[in-house]
């Protein structure tokens, strides 16, 4: 227990360093609780202290113990092949940066790299990339042909970490080392360093033997800013026999914005046999915003047998600005079984009749929706839409709403279809709620003046 508290310190330690240091120290009193106070200062990290407890550390608590180090480049869940890849983490939201480490730290945090300990290579590397050093890339640089694989491999993942554009062609010639690991991790380091010049010889491993390089090497490209890579992707996306390679596959066309693939991606909708793969699809025929996926759209987000699918089809939809397609929403919104599914539906008409026009009577009728989130979506929409039309549906809602949110988001919708009736306004100024007859005054004060609020996005877009 001892060994394992001493990794997670001495973790903390590095990742909350930054240009102004703290320290805790232990205080007592007699007439109050443990205390803990903050100082200005505290001692620099002492890496051999951090090496001698990580290992052999429980693989779990390293883990935890180098994710909460970070980089300043971004997160490391992508990496293909960590010393921990058994592990899989949750992203961190923070970049934490620390003090410039010593000539003498960086020396030993490289001879750490060659420990047989997986916990040591990795805290190894993280704390030695936080920020950008020659000393340290030439060192990466340097191990990329060393006899052991798994130093070529934490090399490679620290040069991606690192992000020097100086670590381009010693990385392009890794791209054919015999260690799946090293070639995958190369790859993925590549993507993140957008290396132009990697395009051809990343594309050349799509048809590498291991699952884990094509992986990487597709997502890099997609990475690239290029169309050179499409024609491949497409293949692959069709093609490759692995459903987490089609998946990134399409992912790279949606991010490349590649036209020239919607017929192939709705296909894919189609066919595939992974949702996952569909879901993908989805995302990027609505990340394309080519009117000509429209149809593939809408039959998904009717009748694919997997929530996650339709609903990404139903954003996709959302996308297009077509607004002929608000109808055969309206009608997902009011019968589909998923509550997202039913609320990003509500979203998308707002998006596409968000200028005006006449409100699905789906969408009037999810107003009396079992699901919270689902209702204020579709109180939203209304209010996007301003369809005077409703005002009897949402008056009578806003009768029987219990939600604070989906009351205040009602109040919205009403002034923004054109309420007007004494009645009406008195009700809401006498409302128990004050954020209720706060949005009311607002609402009378004029229109314009009132904020588009709330503003229901649907979920993050998958991602691979």
């Amino acid at each position: 227990m001892l060994k394992v508290f001493g990794v997670i310190v001495a973790a903390v330690l590095v990742s909350t360093t930054g240009s102004t240091g703290v320290t805790m120290s232990h205080t007592m009193s007699n007439d109050r609780d443990e205390a803990f106070s903050v100082a200005d200062e505290r001692d620099p990290l002492n890496v051999n202290a951090l090496l001698a407890a990580a290992k052999g550390a429980p693989t779990m608590i390293c883990a935890l113990a180098a994710q909460s180090i970070g980089n300043n480049w971004g997160n490391w869940s992508d990496a293909p092949a960590t010393p921990l890849k058994s592990v899989s983490s949750t992203e961190s939201d923070y970049d934490f940066r620390g003090d410039a480490l010593s000539s003498t730290d960086v020396q030993t945090l490289l001879q750490a790299l060659a420990s047989e300990d997986p916990c040591v290579r990795e805290l190894s590397v993280r704390v030695m990339t936080r920020r950008r050093s020659d000393t340290v890339v030439s060192g990466l640089v340097s191990r990329l042909t060393a006899e052991s694989a798994p130093l070529r491999e934490v090399a490679s993942l620290g040069l991606g970490l690192a992000h020097s554009s100086t670590s381009i062609d010693p990385l392009i010639r890794t791209l054919g080392d015999g260690v799946p690991g090293v070639r995958a991790n190369s790859a993925w380091a590549l993507g993140r360093l957008e290396a132009g010049r990697a395009l051809t010889p990343l594309m050349g491993l799509f048809n590498d033997e291991a699952e884990g390089v094509r992986l990487a090497a597709v997502g890099a490209v997609g990475r690239i800013d290029s169309t050179r890579s499409v024609p491949t992707l497409i293949r692959v996306v069709k093609q490759d026999a692995a459903p987490s390679v089609r998946r990134v596959a399409a992912w790279a066309l949606g991010q490349l914005e590649a036209s020239e693939a919607v017929e192939t991606l709705s296909s894919v909708l189609a066919q595939d046999r992974d949702s996952q793969v569909r879901e993908m699809a989805a995302w990027a025929l609505g990340s394309i915003e080519s009117g000509r996926g429209i149809a593939a759209l809408l039959v998904a987000a009717q009748r694919d047998d997997n929530d996650r699918v339709r609903e990404t089809s139903v954003w996709a939809i959302g996308q297009l600005e077509d607004n002929a397609a608000a109808d055969q929403l309206g009608n997902i919104a009011a019968s589909d079984k998923s509550a997202r599914v039913r609320g990003t539906a509500a979203w998308a008409i707002g998006q596409l009749r968000g200028d005006g026009g006449r409100a699905p009577a789906g969408l009037v009728g999810m107003l009396k929706d079992r699901d919270d989130d689902a209702r204020l979506k579709a109180a939203w929409a209304l209010g996007q839409i301003g369809d005077a039309s409703a005002l009897p549906a949402i008056r009578s809602a806003l009768q029987t709403e219990k939600d604070e949110q989906v009351s205040r988001a009602l109040v919205r919708a009403m002034m923004k279809s054109g309420e007007r009736s004494e009645a009406a306004f008195t009700q809401l100024l006498n409302s128990p709620d004050s954020r209720v007859r706060e949005s009311a005054v607002r609402g009378l004060a004029g229109r314009e003046s009132f904020n588009p609020w709330p503003w229901p996005w649907p979920r993050p877009r998958p991602f691979p």
